[in-house]
């Protein structure tokens, strides 16, 4: 169906949500269950849902002794790997509750570039929701090299909202949407819409959160945001901790309209 506004959220019949390493990670751990009690009300009611999900490395960080991030690539991937695992065991822990199977799915920029393996990419995930399996889609940081890496998962989110044809991207942050200036300078207002083709060319972007473990900030969500409405699929910002909220179709964040049909 067509999303036109977050009302209709609770009808989708495909929706990608993509999180932040920052809202998932340090002092906003506890949000990965607040996270996937609301992807599970989702799936419960028909929806097929894609989790697009950052936090490998900030997992994997204290168990290799890093009390911040690293700036070589390999320490960088070391702490992938071992993150990743622990990271879908959580996830999988929490959606037993629901009796929801999730599924990981590993890819990296070149996977979208060749033809061959996007398609591959796209049959697979088409299989996964017809079996009501739950992707949890996260870049191959292990393998991915500077020149092949996405940069941040926002783009990652857009380009699998694209892949599966969605008709919603939600990109959770720890702000409550895209603000006119930073949040924290006086006179920042929200925008509770931007219309399709809109250039936010007022808009004064800030830096990547004070968490200081993400890659991605206001700027590269509202760059996502706009190729995914150029590809057909509309997008919804908001903060993590109201994502049980915008799922339900209230009235938070910020709503990038989709390209007509």
């Amino acid at each position: 169906m067509r999303v036109s506004s977050r009302q209709d959220i609770p009808a989708a019949r495909r929706i990608v949500v993509k999180v932040g390493s920052s809202s998932i990670s340090g002092e906003n751990a506890h949000q990965i269950k607040t996270l996937v009690e609301a992807l599970a009300e989702a799936h419960g009611r028909g929806t097929e849902v894609v989790l697009v999900s950052s936090g490998a490395m900030a997992t994997g960080f204290p168990y290799i002794n890093l009390t911040s991030r690293p700036t070589d690539l390999p320490t960088l991937q070391a702490a992938a790997a071992v993150g990743q695992s622990r990271l879908m065991v959580r996830y999988q822990e929490l959606l037993d509750h629901s009796n929801i199977v999730a599924g990981q799915v590993l890819l990296t920029s070149g996977d979208f570039e060749n033809d061959s393996t996007r398609s591959n990419a796209a049959l697979a995930m088409e299989k996964l929701l017809e079996l009501r399996v739950l992707p949890i889609v996260n870049e191959n940081d292990t393998v991915a090299t500077q020149e092949i890496r996405f940069g941040d998962n926002d783009h990652l989110a857009a380009l699998v909202a694209k892949l599966v044809n969605a008709d919603v991207l939600v990109l959770l942050s720890d702000v409550d949407g895209i603000y006119t200036k930073p949040p924290t300078e006086p006179g920042a207002e929200r925008i509770e819409l931007v219309p399709f083709g809109h250039l936010l060319d007022h808009v004064e972007f800030g830096s990547i959160g004070s968490a200081g473990v993400g890659s991605g900030g206001a700027g590269t969500k509202a760059a996502a945001a706009q190729f995914a409405a150029e590809s057909g699929t509309a997008v919804l910002i908001t903060n993590a901790a109201l994502v049980a909220s915008a799922l339900r179709g209230d009235n938070v964040g910020t709503w990038f309209d989709a390209a007509s049909e």
